[in-house]
This record gives C-alpha cells, sequence and structure tokens, in this order.
C-alpha cells in the first residue's frame, strides 16, 4: 500500500468528536445548505428569489437535474452526522464536509464574487439581471452584477461552514 493510500486510509479511520456547541452549529448550518438548495429555485421567497424568472432562464427538466444533483452532495454527511450525533463522526465524514463545501464555496466565488469585482461577460450579466434584478440586494452593483441577498446569506453561511470546520479540526 502506498504512502498516499495509506494516508486517507488512516484519515477515514480517523473519528472526530465535537464539541456540542459546534456540533449543533455544524448541523444547523448542513441542514440550511441542503434546505436551500433544495428550494431556493422553487419555492418563492418574497423578494428573495424569483422562481418564475429562474424557471424562464432554464428548462423545468435541466433545473430539475442541477437541483438534485447539487443538493444530493450534501445529504450524506447531514444524515451521517445525524446518526452519530452521539458519538464521534467517522473520518470519512469530515473528508466529504470539506470536498463538498470547499467546492461549493469556489464555485460561489466562481460564480459570483468574481464576476462582481472583476466582471462577467455581457451574456452573463443578462443573464444575471433577468434571473435576479427583481429579488433584494444590499449591495451595491459593480460590472452590472448585483449579489442578491439570499446568495449572499448562502455564501456567508458556506464560510461559516468551513470556518467550523477547520475550527472543530484544530
Amino acid at each position: 500500500m502506498g504512502g498516499v493510500q495509506r494516508a486517507a486510509l488512516i484519515v477515514c479511520q480517523t473519528q472526530l468528536q465535537f464539541s456540542l456547541s459546534m456540533l449543533i452549529l455544524l448541523l444547523a448550518l448542513q441542514a440550511f445548505h441542503v434546505a436551500f438548495l433544495a428550494l431556493h429555485d422553487w419555492i418563492p421567497l418574497g423578494r428573495l428569489n424569483d422562481v418564475r424568472a429562474v424557471r424562464d432562464e432554464n428548462p423545468a427538466g435541466k433545473l430539475l437535474i442541477g437541483t438534485v444533483i447539487t443538493t444530493s452532495l450534501f445529504v450524506p454527511p447531514l444524515i451521517a452526522g445525524l446518526r452519530h450525533v452521539h458519538g464521534p463522526w467517522p473520518g470519512w465524514v469530515w473528508i466529504w464536509l470539506w470536498v463538498a463545501y470547499g467546492l461549493l464555496f469556489v464555485g460561489e466565488i466562481q460564480a459570483w464574487w468574481w464576476p462582481y469585482f472583476m466582471g462577467a461577460s455581457e451574456k452573463t450579466v443578462e443573464r444575471y439581471r433577468v434571473m435576479f434584478g427583481g429579488t433584494h440586494a444590499f449591495l451595491r452593483p459593480r460590472h452590472g452584477i448585483r449579489i442578491n441577498t439570499l446568495h449572499f446569506a448562502l455564501h456567508t453561511l458556506t464560510l461559516a461552514t468551513l470556518v467550523v470546520l477547520a475550527i472543530e479540526r484544530i
């Protein structure tokens, strides 16, 4: 067995013990993410989202497949966390959480913050304007991109999830 395989096996066999407050916080953050990813394109939330505009830009089948795939990446570690709420978590859960939330955060930066600060194509600016132009936002537009309040909350809570994971791993 190679060094990388041995290291991966050790990490996967390691069990994590969280403090109760951090465990509750981590599970709450995970539950928020699963609910957000599953529902934000389907259930109207007043001025926080525009379900009709999102559906006009994305065929229902494509939107459904995207929702199922994205949400399914975050359900297993939430279920595992709830299953092991009274005991240590298996190491694979920690790896899954870091990979899933790390990729989510990189995607959020790529999809929202990079275009906001650095600019985006006219096509992207127009697409975002159509889908999110009628939603609530408190940040001023930059380069034609307006980060709405709902996505700002998602990004903030994704970062908070990564911070909790980092604190508990130290």
